[in-house]
C-alpha cells in the first residue's frame, strides 16, 4: 500500500512558542509513527533551517517574513497560499491539513488536483478585538470562503459548530487538541534567573500563574486589574510577549499602579518547555483568560498539572473545564475568586484532581492520535 503524504501547514514551524506549533510539534511525530509520511510548514529563521524534526519533513517558506505588523498579516496569507499549492505540486502531498483560514479560498487548490483539503479552523478571530473593523470583516469572509472550499473541517472546540454554516456541518468533525500526562520537573531557581529580575524571589506554590499571548482577547489587562485589586501578597507571574504597542502601553499603565511590585512580567520563554512545565507544576493557582478561541493548548496543560484553574467565563473554556474550574467575568469578580481562594485554599483543592481526570478522559492525545489516523484514511479513500 502506498505511504499517504500528509503536509501540515499554517504554523511557523515545529515549537513550544504558539498553540499551533505546540499542536504541530505533538501530532506530526505521531503520524510519523504511525506510517504516515508528513510534512510541516516552517518560516526561515535566518541561522539555518533543519531538514527534519522526529521524521518530519521540514519545508520552508522561500520568503523571510517580516515583523511589520502588516506586512507580516500580508506575509502570513501568502504563507499558507504558498504551501496549499507548493504541497500538492512539488512535495505531491496527499493530503493538506491547513491549520487556520490564511489560504481561504485556496485551499480549494488542492482539490483542483485531485487531493484532500482539510482545513481546522482554529477560533473566531473576527471577534478578537486586537483587529480593526476592516480586518474582522476580511476574516469573517477568509472564513466562510475556508469553510466552503475545504472537503472537511476540523473543529477543536464543540462550540465552534454555532459559527459554521448549515450547509457545511455534514462535513465539520470534532478532534480536540490533546495533552501528554505530565513529566515531574523539579523546582530549580537558577532556570528563572534569565526571565525574573534578581530583586524578584518566587518559591513553590507561593504565585498565580498565566502562560498566555499578551492580547485583548487573552484578557490581560482585565487579569491584572482583578489582581491589582485583590488584598493577594502571592506575586502574580505572567508568562507571554506582546503582539502589538498599543496594547503593550495600555498593560505598561496598569502596571504603573503595582506600586507594591507584585507583578513579575517575565516575558516570552515558550521555547523551553521544561521551564514552563516547572512553573506550571508548582504555582498556587493558574488564571486563563483567554475568551474567543477553541480549545486552548495552554489551558490544557495547565490542567494536566493539576492546578486550581481561575478562567474566563466563556463558552470555550466552559466546555472544556466543566464545572472543575472556578470562572471569572470581569475584574472586580476575579479579585472576589482570588481572595476567596487564598482565605480558604482547602476548600478548592479537590478541584485540583478533578480538572486531572477530565483533561486526561478527555483531551489525551493517545484518543486523539487515533481520530487524526481514521480521519486521514478514511478522506484518503474518498474519491
Amino acid at each position: 500500500m502506498k505511504t499517504k503524504k500528509i503536509a501540515i501547514v499554517g504554523a511557523r514551524g515545529i515549537g513550544n512558542y504558539g498553540g499551533f506549533e505546540t499542536f504541530v510539534s505533538e501530532l506530526a511525530p505521531r503520524l510519523v509513527n504511525k506510517g504516515f509520511k508528513v510534512y510541516c510548514s516552517c518560516e526561515k529563521n535566518g541561522i539555518g533551517e533543519l531538514p527534519y524534526h522526529k521524521g518530519v519533513k521540514l519545508i520552508y517558506f522561500p520568503i523571510k517574513i517580516s515583523n511589520n505588523y502588516l506586512l507580516r498579516k500580508l506575509f502570513e496569507i501568502l504563507y499558507d497560499i504558498y504551501f496549499n499549492i507548493a504541497c500538492p505540486i512539488y512535495f505531491k502531498c496527499d493530503i493538506v491539513y491547513s491549520l487556520g483560514v490564511g489560504a481561504n479560498i485556496f485551499v480549494l487548490f488542492p482539490r483542483l488536483l485531485g487531493k484532500k483539503s482539510i482545513v481546522n479552523v482554529d477560533g473566531i478571530e473576527w471577534k478578537r478585538p486586537k483587529f480593526n473593523p476592516v480586518e474582522r470583516i476580511i476574516l469573517k469572509f477568509m472564513f466562510k470562503m475556508t469553510v466552503m472550499g475545504a472537503d472537511r473541517i476540523v473543529i477543536d472546540s464543540r462550540s465552534l459548530l454555532n459559527h459554521i454554516d448549515n450547509r457545511y456541518r455534514k462535513k465539520t468533525i470534532y478532534i480536540p487538541y490533546g495533552v501528554s500526562d505530565i513529566e515531574i520537573n523539579p523546582w530549580d531557581e537558577k532556570k528563572l534567573q534569565r526571565y525574573i529580575d534578581d530583586n524578584y524571589k518566587i518559591f513553590p506554590d507561593s504565585y498565580w500563574l498565566v502562560v498566555a499571548r499578551l492580547e485583548p482577547e487573552n484578557n490581560i489587562h482585565t487579569i491584572l486589574e482583578g489582581y491589582l485589586k485583590s488584598k493577594s501578597k502571592k506575586p502574580l507571574v505572567v508568562v507571554g510577549d506582546y503582539t502589538s504597542k498599543n496594547y503593550k502601553k495600555a498593560i505598561r499603565a496598569i502596571l504603573e499602579n503595582d506600586k507594591e511590585g507584585r507583578i513579575l512580567m517575565a516575558g516570552a520563554i515558550y521555547n523551553d518547555k521544561s521551564l514552563l512545565d516547572m512553573l506550571r507544576q508548582n504555582c498556587f493557582a493558574y488564571v486563563h483568560g483567554h475568551s474567543v478561541g477553541g480549545t486552548n493548548p495552554s489551558l490544557l496543560e495547565a490542567m494536566s498539572m493539576k492546578n486550581i484553574i481561575v478562567a474566563h467565563d466563556n463558552e470555550f473554556n466552559r466546555e472544556v473545564c466543566g464545572e472543575s474550574a472556578i470562572y471569572f467575568k470581569d475584574a472586580e469578580e476575579l479579585r472576589e475568586r482570588i481572595e476567596s481562594i487564598e482565605k480558604m485554599p482547602e476548600k478548592y483543592a479537590n478541584l485540583k484532581d478533578e480538572i486531572y481526570i477530565k483533561v486526561m478522559k478527555n483531551y489525551s492525545w493517545e484518543g486523539i492520535i487515533t481520530e487524526y489516523v481514521d480521519l486521514f484514511s478514511r478522506i484518503g479513500a474518498d474519491k
